[in-house]
């Protein structure tokens, strides 16, 4: 079994793979379209991280990919109604960069306060330029974040812990923390945060969610950042808002239109303003967080290969079934969720005598997932019966020592 790794996921990954029977391949850019395709050819494992986008039409020519890890937060880049349909598991690191964007965001907060950018590039220039004039403090400012997950609500504990007020906003029902406080709407934020910083995910309702209309919202002379994702935010409107002086001063991480390599400009309207902070979608790119990152997301993609576990994985049933000491084969069996496929399964499995000793279901929406444990030999007119099963998407057959036969839609590959 194969694996390709994209864009330089951290190598601490790489044994938990070559532990689960693959092999390594890495490729440090993105690959995209026909030149994706072409190299997840007899390649089971996939991993990616923001850039490579995973369409339905890659998922459908490659028959072999069984899984897929995104080393990052977001999974906006697979399409993962696709790869359900296909019976692919997908895991990504929803936690483990948390803390890496948080302290950037606090750093920028208080460079962007403190107008760190404009003084260091007048110190380069050979100018002394000491002044007080637009400089603050962060004690006692209200810092207002839009999306209060993992990251949003991690930020509002530390910037309490600066002495700052801390004002929120999210669709949906948050706890606060602290002393944070909800805000019953977007616009009540805006009118009251010295730092509006956006923290929401990568769901299509989210594009275009902050453009000329909020940012004329926003208190003249605040701050804005975006470490969320590139197309929440219209760059037009930003820079319009900082050359006009309305926005004392931005951090901006990710972009609409991001370089795949190293090698290719990055482009943006953006360059060249003062008090503007721009970094290459740098967030989570710590040592720290890619070490988690990759021993998270690795050790999730190991334990699918060998024995189907689920657990948290983002598209299918999140299923967790220890073996016992009477398992000779684990069966994994992706299906559609319609009524009736499991009584359907073990009655294909009776009528040839396998003993089950144990099994677990789970449904996610039109997907179904069933692991069986068997404690007696599977006649190979057992797959194919199953296989032949019209709610089949996937099935898997893992002996003890971890040796796989998959199967799809009828036909064993």
């Amino acid at each position: 079994m194969k694996a390709l790794l994209l864009e330089n996921p951290h190598t601490d990954v790489d044994p938990y793979l070559v532990s689960a029977g693959l092999s390594v391949t890495r490729y440090p850019g993105a690959l995209q379209g026909e030149d994706l395709i072409e190299a997840l050819q007899g390649v089971t494992v996939l991993g990616v991280r923001s850039k490579t986008q995973v369409s339905a039409d890659v998922i459908r020519r490659c028959p072999d990919l069984r899984c897929i890890g995104a080393f990052c937060i977001g999974t906006n880049q697979i399409d993962l109604a696709a790869a359900s349909n296909r019976g692919i598991a997908v895991f990504n690191a929803p936690f483990s960069n948390t803390r890496s964007v948080v302290e950037l965001a606090i750093a920028e907060i208080i460079a962007l306060l403190r107008r760190l950018s404009e003084r260091n590039r007048a110190m380069h220039a050979g100018r002394w330029e000491k002044t007080a004039s637009g400089s603050h403090e962060v004690r006692g400012r209200t810092l207002g974040i839009v999306g209060y997950g993992n990251i949003g609500s991690q930020l509002s504990v530390l910037a309490e812990a600066l002495g700052m007020h801390v004002v929120f906003y999210d669709k949906v029902e948050k706890l606060a923390l602290g002393n944070a406080r909800r805000a019953k709407s977007l616009d009540e934020l805006l009118a009251v945060s010295d730092i509006v910083t956006l923290h929401v995910d990568g769901v299509s309702s989210n594009r275009s969610l902050f453009g000329a209309e909020e940012f004329a919202k926003m208190k003249p002379g605040a701050i804005f950042l975006n470490l969320s994702r590139g197309f929440v935010v219209d760059p037009t409107a930003l820079r319009e808002n900082i050359v006009e002086g309305r926005i004392a001063g931005a951090g901006v991480d990710v972009f609409p239109n991001e370089p795949n390599t190293n090698d290719e400009e990055f482009i943006s309207e953006l360059r060249g303003l003062p008090n503007v902070i721009l970094t290459p979608h740098i967030g989570g790119s710590t040592v720290e967080a890619q070490h988690s990152i990759g021993q998270f997301v690795g050790t999730k993609i190991a334990r699918y290969i060998m024995d189907g576990t689920t657990d948290l994985s983002v598209n299918l049933p999140r299923l967790i079934l220890e073996p016992s000491q009477d398992t000779r084969y684990r069966l994994t069996y992706v299906h559609r969720n319609t009524p009736g496929v499991l009584a359907l399964l073990n009655q294909a499995l009776a009528e040839h005598g396998v003993n089950i000793c144990g099994q677990i279901l789970g449904t996610v929406a039109e997907i179904g997932y069933v692991i069986t444990d068997i404690a007696s030999e599977i006649p190979e007119s057992v797959i194919e019966g199953i296989t032949q099963l019209p709610d089949c998407i996937r099935l898997r057959i893992i002996d003890r020592q971890g040796i796989t036969l998959d199967a799809r839609a009828g036909r064993a590959f």
